[in-house]
């Protein structure tokens, strides 16, 4: 590698210790505490929508501007994999991802990977989300946590609160803790930037360096790996647009190379974690941002908010009979919160 987390960074290492690592948990629990959607607002109306659309599945937009019709639901239940924070009603993409998932986590296996734990995918028409992510509107994005799947089957009650673990030391700059570190995360994350779906996967920027500095085998799909925000404690996996879905913006293609180079090292560098300008004095405040609305995103978004739900009896095949909206099934203040996506240079915009 390039770079070291040595006496360069010395400085940025003090003021991680005292303020990135408790900004992060911070963030996670400002996003539980935030208030709601502005009624009509686009995170309200696809937020408070409790089943797909009936129409033929297809990914409409961008990742972080659109919507999804025709979603499908992941079980709840596979033989390797186990759906998280089900009362968050996100277990929904387009076809395309939910093979994705059944594949990755049944190949996984022969990686020592026992089955995934599966956080959000998206919500049933897709759309913003109220919390956690700027992305997952469109049905082409999954999270998957870096605990393994336990043997035992978790109730729902339970999914609700198992905690997240973090593969970072909490006293170090973005250092990954080699007690919970194994060769199996390596593997599963390659196994998935394996698959020729996958366009692109995040991963915290320790992390990302982790894989740089100890991945011995076949480095071609490396840099699909991308350092992002957050990410310690899952990983985000992003699907291509798949074949045929004109109305699906892809995202430009990463990088030439692995991806160790001067976009990692970026990271580890004061510039990320510089703290803002301090206003000019006697400027107005800034505005807050204006919410998105439906009119912001692409036209056939209205369409599928108000297109007809799927049938009562799909609905119950698929076990979401009776589910609680969005909007009213948010976590309370302690639950355990992922940290917020946040756009970074290389993928603006709204990478995550």
């Amino acid at each position: 590698m390039i770079f070291t987390n040595a006496s360069p960074f010395g400085v940025i290492v003090r003021f991680a210790v005292s303020g990135i690592i408790a900004a992060g948990v911070m963030a996670a629990d400002a996003m539980a505490q935030q208030k709601q959607p502005s009624p009509g607002s686009a995170k309200a109306l696809f937020g408070a929508v409790q089943l797909p659309s009936n129409q033929e599945s297809q990914p409409i937009g961008f990742y972080a501007k659109g919507c999804m019709a025709g979603g499908v639901a992941l079980p709840a239940d596979g033989p390797t994999w186990q759906v998280m924070r089900m009362s968050r009603n996100r277990r929904w993409g387009n076809p395309a991802t939910i093979a994705l998932i059944e594949k990755l986590s049944r190949d996984a296996r022969q990686d020592g990977w026992p089955g995934l734990l599966i956080g959000d995918m998206s919500q049933p028409r897709g759309g913003p989300m109220f919390n956690g992510h700027a992305s997952h509107q469109i049905g082409l994005d999954f999270d998957a946590w870096f605990r393994p799947m336990p043997a035992q089957r978790l109730t729902i009650a339970e999914r609700e609160t198992y905690p997240f673990v973090s593969l970072l030391q909490k006293n170090k700059f973005l250092t990954v803790d080699d007690r919970l570190w194994t060769q199996a995360h390596a593997r599963l994350l390659m196994r998935a930037a394996s698959y020729p779906e996958v366009e692109r996967i995040f991963v915290n920027p320790a992390i990302k360096k982790k894989m740089c500095d100890t991945w011995k085998g076949d480095r071609t799909n490396l840099g699909k790996i991308r350092a992002q925000y957050g990410h310690d404690e899952h990983f985000h996996v992003r699907l291509h647009c798949p074949p045929g879905a004109t109305a699906c913006k892809p995202q430009a293609p990463v990088a030439p190379g692995d991806g160790c180079d001067k976009s990692l090292a970026w990271w580890f560098s004061p510039a990320p974690w510089a703290k803002p300008k301090p206003p000019v004095p006697g400027a107005p405040p800034p505005k807050p941002p204006r919410e998105v609305m439906v009119s912001d995103l692409p036209a056939a978004c209205a369409a599928v908010l108000h297109a007809p739900s799927i049938s009562p009896a799909k609905a119950k095949a698929y076990g979401v009979e009776g589910a609680p909206s969005a909007s009213r099934a948010q976590p309370s203040r302690n639950a355990n919160v992922p940290q917020a996506e946040v756009p970074v240079q290389e993928d603006q915009p709204s990478a995550e």
